[in-house]
């Protein structure tokens, strides 16, 4: 029977909700990729530092050169915006870089080889003052030995030093330095002219537009970053030289010895906390080589570790901000990485490496946590 109020043969209850459509099948979710066990993470790790360090002469002069690209790349610009072509500006910029290496090493090259002929005759005067500081440890060195040869049976342990002279060493390390010097000035000038094309070239082969977009912002948010991060860098760290060598200078110390040191502190100011502690131990040596009295002596380490305090805790966290902030922690542990791949290249290009590491995490969806990690 027809049911009252609906259609014969519809069976349709009056206010009832129609039947639904079925709609498009879902897309079915994207498997899940096995997760690497932690072992194998590890041999990686291992094997990529291996490959890092047994690489390091053609690694070390590419980074350099990539490094120098980035700090010349807005000069190179601004060139651009007066209409001087690209190449043109990077020799330009280029020139301008070695010419002020040269100015800086002929003024320094003279008293430093002064200070390199005197230092083991002065430090055999300072020998006596320094025996008389460090008199504690060495009473507690010879308490410990005691005790050791006590646990042995009172027998003396003698050490054999042998020691291998390589007549040919000095002469091939100055034309191995040389070779470096002019691949990393060589790289610089191709980075500077071409890497625009590379990085273009690299782009293009991306398969969709949205990776491309990320790319772009990563690559222009770490070239202007790191090129920020230099040159705010470089400035202060030159402020903090000029500042050491006029001190000394006021303390009588003659100029082209207070300019050797100003500029020995704000290049070992580019390695946060390794650096400035080697500075320490230099300025220690310099006051108790120059001055005769305690005080005299210890007063130019206390002017360097005043000027690195000042710039440490007040300057430079106010002037890059919170964008640049790394942990402590993880800062040290990357010094102490990268020191011992590749040495004091190593420690300079450590905080330039942790910076790009940060961008790239902070710019990747996913990976915001481990960029936060960092700070």
């Amino acid at each position: 029977m027809p049911v009252p109020g609906g259609t014969a043969g519809s069976g349709t209850v009056p206010g009832a909700a129609p039947d639904p459509q079925p709609g498009p099948a879902e897309p079915p979710l994207p498997p899940l990729r096995p997760r690497a066990p932690a072992a194998l993470l590890v041999l990686t790790t291992l094997a990529v530092a291996a490959a890092m360090w047994a690489a390091q002469a053609v690694i070390l002069p590419v980074l350099l050169a990539a490094f120098f690209a980035l700090i010349g790349n807005p000069l190179i610009r601004g060139l651009q915006r007066l209409h001087v072509p690209r190449v043109i500006g990077a020799v330009l910029v280029l020139l301008a870089g070695l010419a002020g290496t040269v100015a800086l090493a002929n003024q320094l090259v003279q008293p430093a080889s002064e200070w390199v002929r005197q230092v083991p005759r002065e430090i055999r005067k300072v020998a006596p003052q320094l025996r008389e500081m460090t008199r504690p440890m060495q009473a507690a060195n010879e308490a410990a030995a005691d005790i050791a040869r006590a646990a042995d049976g009172g027998q003396k342990v003698e050490v054999v030093r042998t020691e291998v002279n390589d007549p040919y060493r000095s002469l091939t390390a100055t034309p191995r330095m040389l070779a470096s010097v002019f691949a990393v000035v060589l790289l610089t000038f191709f980075f500077m002219v071409f890497g625009q094309n590379l990085q273009r070239n690299a782009l293009s082969l991306l398969p969709t537009r949205q990776q491309k977009r990320i790319t772009v912002g990563i690559l222009q948010s770490i070239e202007y970053e790191i090129s920020r991060y230099v040159l705010t860098i470089s400035v202060i760290n030159f402020t903090v030289g000029l500042a050491l060598a006029g001190s000394l200078y006021l303390l009588g110390v003659p100029l082209a010895e207070a300019l050797l040191w100003g500029t020995m502190a704000a290049v070992l100011n580019y390695a946060p906390y390794v650096g400035p502690l080697v500075g320490m131990l230099i300025m220690l040596l310099m006051g108790f080589v120059a001055y005769d009295g305690l005080w005299s002596a210890l007063l130019p380490a206390g002017i360097y570790l005043g000027l690195h305090t000042l710039e440490g805790q007040i300057i430079t966290p106010i002037v890059l901000g919170r964008q640049m902030r790394l942990s402590p922690l993880v800062l040290v542990l990357a010094l102490l990485l990268f020191g011992w791949l590749w040495g004091i290249i190593g420690l300079l290009l450590a905080v330039p490496m942790l910076v790009c590491v940060k961008i790239v995490l902070a710019r990747i969806s996913g990976l915001e946590g481990w960029a936060r990690l960092l700070e």
